[in-house]
This record gives structure tokens, sequence and C-alpha cells, in this order.
């Protein structure tokens, strides 16, 4: 008789405060690539019970980097907001089995208890003097819901990453999970819904770990079975502190700003907590193959920019140009830049391939390509410096021998050899200001490359504009 496999079901639940952090896109990616590794379910819920905090700004800017991303999830987005309702059934539920009772302490009530509990060095864990009392002697004022939490024994877990993990229960407190204006806790709102959407693998960052054994009080007073808990541990910086959502550099729209792809940054996530035990560059179909929670590590990764840069590097230089030309189109929207006209589209595509051999991102790539893009050069600092030390009379003479020249690289490259010849210059000091002239940058392909790609005329008319600001005096 065949076994079927239970259903594995995954979800991210982001809350939508602030734009998609680089270590939410990681546990985002871990969910994805685990449910689509034994063909489950990706599933994608924002937690926007914080209404103060909450915008459609940040939900919209989470799902537009997750489809960057290309982290697709099934079904549409559920609104824990919109599931208040059942929250607050589920809790009365609760409340009539036993589990929970009401609590009409006030918020004076806590604070004075704290005060005194510390005063005497005790456990400032507040004690609800309501556990007990009969419904008929509870008076009509407002009130919370609290769950009933063992006082003795212990809870354990069985972590996929971590191992078995233990606390004793009276280290636990009758925590709140309905709040006296009617809404549900972040806790209790989280075990109903993973519950209610048959989540059955939990996958997340180890900050989340104290709250792991107050959710599993919650399944234990519904009767519900626990899910499978996975707790990787946070990203770290590049000075191995925990990598903050204030740093400027952690949301996932920086890297894409900065022109990384999406391919890139899920390669980079995926070795930032995953032994995945083959090369350094991989493909998401590749990873999907060989992902296990088994495999993730307990100790913390390191986001190391030079290994990204590495990553990045890689990805660019073995793109096909034509594919790379339409990330390249995207890249450009999303930074609204301007449009690459049509009558430069030909010098661009001729010019790709050169530009992606030494580009790490499609920033990197943008900027090289400058030169075709635009018909007017702007030169940078170091290309104007090497243009103001730059004799006129030599350029003037270069310039004049093109005239009448054929305009093929082999020709172009022997002129120029012949002209340092005749006047006792190497050939760097004839091509580095041709190269300012041309580009406006003191990198660029081949100054001889750029000849033929901008053509003969635009050739000459650039260099012949740069001549205003060189040398006069011999």
């Amino acid at each position: 008789m065949n076994v079927s496999t239970p259903k594995i079901v995954t979800r991210f639940a982001p809350s939508p405060t602030g734009n998609l952090h680089i270590g939410g896109a990681r546990t985002a990616l871990f969910n994805w690539l685990f449910a689509r590794a034994n063909n489950g379910r990706f599933l994608l819920r924002i937690e926007d019970t914080d209404r103060e905090r909450s915008t459609d700004e940040a939900t919209r800017q989470i799902l537009s980097s997750l489809k960057w991303l290309n982290l697709d999830w099934d079904g549409a987005p559920v609104s824990q907001y919109s599931r208040q309702e059942f929250h607050l059934a589920k809790s009365y539920e609760l409340l009539q089995n036993g589990k929970a009772y009401k609590c009409f302490s006030t918020a004076d009530d806590i604070t004075k208890f704290r005060k005194e509990a510390k005063e005497k060095g005790g456990s400032t864990f507040f004690v609800s003097p309501w556990r007990d009392v009969p419904a008929e002697q509870q008076p009509n004022t407002p009130y919370t819901i609290r769950l009933k939490a063992p006082q003795n024994g212990v809870s354990t877990i069985q972590d996929k990453v971590f191992g078995e993990i233990s606390v004793n229960n009276d280290s636990l407190d009758d925590f709140i999970i309905l709040r006296s204006d009617g809404t549900p806790t972040y806790n209790f709102a989280v075990v109903v819904d993973d519950h209610d959407m048959e989540v059955s693998h939990i996958i997340r960052g180890d900050d989340h770990m104290a709250n792991t054994f107050k959710q599993k009080l919650i399944y234990d007073a519904f009767g519900w079975n626990l899910p499978v808990f996975a707790h990787v541990p946070l990203i770290h910086n590049e000075q191995g502190k925990k990598l903050s959502k204030r740093e400027g550099s952690t949301g996932t729209e920086y890297y894409q700003d900065k022109g990384y792809l999406p391919e890139t940054i899920c390669n980079f996530l995926a070795q930032l907590g995953w032994s995945h035990g083959f090369e350094s560059y991989f493909s998401m179909n590749q990873a999907v193959e060989h992902f296990r929670l088994e495999d993730l590590r307990k100790s913390p990764s390191r986001l190391d920019t030079n290994i990204l840069n590495q990553i990045s590097g890689h990805y660019i230089s073995h793109l096909d140009p034509d594919f790379l030309y339409q990330e390249l189109i995207k890249f450009a929207k999303f930074r609204n830049y301007d449009n690459i006209p049509i009558n430069r589209d030909e010098k661009v595509s001729q010019a790709l391939p050169l530009i992606q051999s030494r580009s790490k991102t499609l920033l990197d790539v943008w900027q090289g390509l400058e030169f075709v893009i635009t018909n007017e050069v702007h030169y940078d600092e170091k290309s104007l410096k090497i243009l103001t030390k730059t004799p006129q009379k030599q350029v003037e003479e270069y310039l004049n021998g093109l005239t009448t020249l054929e305009w093929k690289r082999q020709l172009l490259e022997e002129y120029s050899s012949n002209f340092g010849s005749e006047r006792g210059l190497g050939l760097g000091k004839i091509l580095q200001p041709l190269r300012a002239a041309l580009v406006g940058k003191t990198v660029s392909p081949s100054v001889f490359d750029v000849f033929i790609i901008l053509g003969k005329e635009e050739s000459q008319k650039r260099i012949s504009t740069s001549m205003h600001l060189m040398q006069t005096d011999y």
C-alpha cells in the first residue's frame, strides 16, 4: 500500500511597516525553495494588523520586490487584518473551553504589580488575579483575554536547524491573546492563520525562537498538531554585527537600484545560511533540486559585498547579450533613466559585449555604455585632468591624419602606432587623451573599439570638441 506524503505548505509573512529587508528576502527564498523542492505550496500573508505603522506603499514594495526576485507565491496574498473576526471567534473558543480567561486588570494595575515585584526582587511576569475567578464574580468592565499557560513542566520543540530545544513552562506567563479593543496579538493571530492555511513548515529567523514557545502553547490549547520549525540564524553585517533594518543598504530595493540581477541576489542569499554542497554559482533550478532544511547552518552568516560582487560579475559576464540588453532596459526604467534613443540602439548592441566583460552590475554596464547612449560627452574629473595636460597641437595633428584614413580597426591601430613612433611617444600617451575625448572617462573598452562603434564622423567630432580644453602653448 502506498503511503501518501503529507502536503508541504510554507509561508512568508512580512509586516508592511517598511521595505522588504534583505534578511526577509532570504526568509522568503528559503520558504520558496523548500516548497518548490517538495512540490508544495508557498503562501504569502501580509501581517498588517499594526494599523498605525502598516502602509499600502510598504505592501506594494514587498510584493514588487518578491516579483523582482522571481519568488512566485501560490494563491492570492492574505491580509491578516481582514481575518480579525476569525481571530476573535477563535479566542472565544479557547475562553469557552477553559483554556483562556478574561483579565480585567488595567494598565495601572499591571504597572503597580511589576513595580512591587521588582522592589521585592521577584519576577516581573504579571500574575493576573483573574485567572480562576468565576464568571458570576467578574465585573462588567473592559477586559483582555489571556491564555492559561502551564505553570510547571517543560515545553520542547524539535527544530530542523538546532535540534531539540526546551524551556521551563514557569518562564512563560499568561500572555494576552486578545486585546481589550478586540484585536488579536501577534502570536495568537499567527498561530490561528498558520493552522487555517494548513502551513506544515515554518522557516524563519532565530529571533522568533521566544515567540515559538508561546505559539506552541496556543497550538497545545487548541489540540492542533505543531508544524515543523526551522529557525535560521540571522545575517550579520561585514563588521560581524546583527544586520539592522535601519542600515541603508539592507532593503531589497537598494540592490535592485545598484543594478544587481535577481538571480545574483538569490544565489548570494541562498549561500547565507545554506550549505549547498556545490559550486558558488548555481541556478535556482539547481537550488530547488538540492535544498534541504537539514543543510541550513547553525551559525550566523556575514553579508560580504565582495562575494556578492564576485557572484554578480560572473552572472553579468555569462549572460547572452540580447538578454542582458532587455535586463538593462528594465533597470533603466526602474531608475527612471531616459530611454535609449532608437538611433543609438545599434551602437549600444555593438558595445554591450565589450562592456559586460568588465562589469559587476547593470549599473556598471549602463555607466560603461553612456558614451554611446548619448551624443554629448560628459568628462569626469580624471579625464578633464588628462585633457588639460595634453598639447592641443598633438591632437590636432592626429585628427588631421584621420581625415583620409579608411575606418578599419587594423588601419587605426597602425596609424596610431606610427603617429606615436614618429614623435617619440608611447602608444599610451596617444590613446589616453583620445579615450578621455571620446568617452569622458579613463576606463572604457579599447579606444579602437570605441572608434569603430562611434564611427568616423562622430569620433572626429568628439575629438575636435574636446580640443578647447587642451594646452595651447607649446
